[in-house]
């Protein structure tokens, strides 16, 4: 017998310990970012999709009717851990850029000499729509093995109507949320930035917004500027998208003041961003999307995440998973650099990853939190402790993976 509806029940028992974001709100700002519920010996009732019930094994009630139990004893519980920015649809690698970089050429001479963004972008056309589905269908595992259980991914690679669109498909086919980074650089066969949107907005635009959730533009130096990123953004949002930006990477370009003036999701990188912006983002609604695994990839200051955190900005951790510049699809090792680089807590890095993560893609009510009501997402670590996730540097300390409700078959 099974539960109402014909949805299976799973128990996941005797866990050495629960953690969890506390309370309802997001996005988690100031104190309330590292403020974890944490019950020990533990128990997750999920009835199909959803949590039922979370509680201390004492006080599980008597069940009824068929259910599936998960022996828990000696692991921990935290929420499916949530990816809001990567750019898992690509073709290749740059592993020869990665050995050059690691002799000394930076991130942005790579990229005048025909490497960088542009490389993976001839790869990535190269490939066809059925490759890059295989490649975000692969890369999608990798980060499950990791415990991402809910993941973002932008286009961006493509740059023309065909890639851009097919990459769009293969991330949504994939389970992904997709944004649309149809202003990520400007392609060769156009000759400048403003000629190269107007063909994006025109061409690409109608169809991407069909399949996307969001757009996204990379406001840097040498990419788009604030006025062009303006023109972008606002055509995104007159076609139903939310709207994010890639901003203060390597210079203070105004990114921070446009994604307040647009009510953007989030502004993402700040590596370069000073006070001011700090000072600014802590007066809005835009989260800050931090990206250590990046600024330690390719040897750039780590994002001011403390100051941040307390002047009470919203703040979200991400991989930024990509060829060039983090080759890195692990959520706990970016928590053990938001520890030891960004000076943020465990219970800060936690929230960061998971409900703030959530509420940057618009389902903060739904993911995040072990709660009942919330999606039946459970990453059970290897562990004593819940904190291992950011502890064990690099270590496989995820065991299992729940993913509305079922078991996730892990590569």
């Amino acid at each position: 017998m099974s539960s109402a509806g014909g949805a299976r029940r799973l128990l996941v028992r005797d866990l050495a310990q629960l953690a969890t974001p506390h309370g309802i709100d997001a996005p988690l700002r100031g104190r309330a970012l590292g403020s974890i519920d944490l019950l020990e010996d533990a128990y997750v009732l999920c009835d199909g999709e959803t949590i039922e019930s979370v509680g201390r094994m004492r006080d599980l009630p008597s069940l009824d009717g068929d259910v599936d139990e998960l022996d828990g004893r000696g692991l921990c519980a935290i929420p499916g851990l949530v990816d809001c920015h990567t750019h898992a649809c690509f073709a290749g690698d740059r592993v020869e850029e990665f050995a050059l970089r690691a002799g000394g050429a930076t991130y942005e001479e790579l990229h005048a000499a025909g490497g960088g963004i542009m490389a993976t972008v001839r790869a990535t056309r190269a490939a066809g729509e059925a490759a890059l589905a295989g490649a975000v269908r692969l890369h999608r595992s990798w980060m499950l093995r990791a415990g991402t259980t809910t993941f973002e991914s932008k286009s961006g690679y493509g740059l023309d109507r065909e890639t851009e669109l097919a990459s769009l498909r293969a991330i949504a086919d994939a389970g992904g949320v997709p944004t649309w980074l149809g202003a990520h650089a400007v392609p060769p066969e156009f000759g400048d930035p403003d000629a190269y949107l107007e063909f994006a907005l025109l061409e690409v635009l109608p169809a991407a917004a069909q399949l996307a959730e969001a757009a996204d533009v990379f406001l840097e130096r040498g990419a788009f500027d604030v006025a062009q990123s303006r023109r972008y953004l606002d055509a995104c949002t007159a076609a139903g998208l939310a709207v994010r930006i890639h901003g203060d990477q390597f210079t203070e370009q105004g990114a921070v003041g446009l994604a307040i003036e647009l009510a953007a999701r989030s502004v993402d990188h700040l590596e370069a961003t000073g006070p001011d912006g700090v000072g600014e983002l802590a007066r809005s609604d835009v989260v800050a999307v931090l990206l250590p695994a990046s600024a330690l990839f390719v040897g750039r200051p780590m994002p001011p995440a403390r100051a941040l955190v307390d002047a009470g900005a919203a703040v979200a951790l991400a991989t930024d998973f990509n060829p060039g510049s983090a080759f890195c699809e692990s959520l706990p090792l970016v928590c053990s650099l938001a520890a030891t680089q960004l000076k943020l807590s465990p219970a800060e890095a936690l929230a960061a990853c998971t409900v703030n993560a959530a509420h940057v893609l618009g389902r903060a009510s739904r993911l995040g939190r072990l709660e009942p009501g919330y999606a039946a997402d459970v990453v059970l670590l290897d562990a004593p402790d819940w904190r291992y996730v950011a502890y064990h540097l690099g270590g496989d300390v995820v065991a299992e993976v729940i993913v509305a409700g079922t078991r996730a078959e892990l590569p």
